[in-house]
């Protein structure tokens, strides 16, 4: 139990990811959480500003534009996928049972954000956790035009994968010994990018407690 628990531990840790699985991981990794309904729980903004900042400093062996284009390309695919699980499942995705890697009220939180928002939420979502895996999924789910969809999927992919992944790499260019500060930046961004999901959550739930 106790190697499993530290398996996980590992397996959201960005700086592992990077230093055990590389550049590739690191893609696949984008592409679960981006795309796989399980992946919700893995880092998204963290990890690519890590990313970013381990291409600067050379632990990463790619050129940046190399780095944000496959990142680019990872969430790309990994939005097509969710879409079209969402749109083969329908419905009935909603009333699925809570399991291991499943949570209904992840999936409610993206449908209602989608419904405040729209289409505009895949892009927006990009840049929030849990709604980044969900909102694709739903907009399948609802049956989005796929040429809608794609537009959206690609302006959002394009804008996170440049914002974090830039951000981490001209930090380890221009700002002396910001790597030793890395875990509390990682903190400080999951704290960040939880906000608006928490907040939206309590909004819902105050809602929910008015309404009965």
């Amino acid at each position: 139990m106790h190697e499993v628990w530290s398996f996980i531990k590992e397996l959201v840790n960005p700086e592992s990811i990077i230093s055990y699985g590389g550049f590739w991981l690191l893609l696949f990794v984008v592409y679960s959480e981006t795309g796989l309904f399980v992946g919700f729980f893995l880092p998204g903004d963290s990890l690519l500003f890590t990313a970013g900042l381990l291409t600067a400093t050379g632990i990463i062996g790619y050129p940046i534009y190399f780095v944000v284009l496959g990142v680019c390309l990872a969430a790309i695919l990994g939005n097509s996928t969710g879409y079209a699980f969402g749109k083969k499942a329908g419905q009935t995705l909603f009333k699925r049972k809570k399991s291991f890697f499943f949570r209904p009220t992840h999936l409610k939180s993206a449908k209602e954000f989608y419904d405040k928002h729209g289409g505009k939420a895949i892009i927006m979502g990009s840049f929030l956790p849990i709604i980044r895996t969900f909102a694709p999924i739903v907009a399948g789910a609802v049956e989005l035009k796929y040429s809608k969809f794609f537009l959206y999927n690609l302006i959002g992919a394009i804008l996170w994968s440049h914002t974090m992944i830039l951000a981490g790499y001209f930090s380890g260019k221009y700002i002396p010994g910001v790597k030793e500060y890395l875990h509390y930046i990682i903190i400080f961004l999951v704290v960040i990018t939880a906000i608006p999901v928490i907040s939206t959550y309590l909004k819902e739930r105050k809602l929910r407690k008015s309404g009965n």
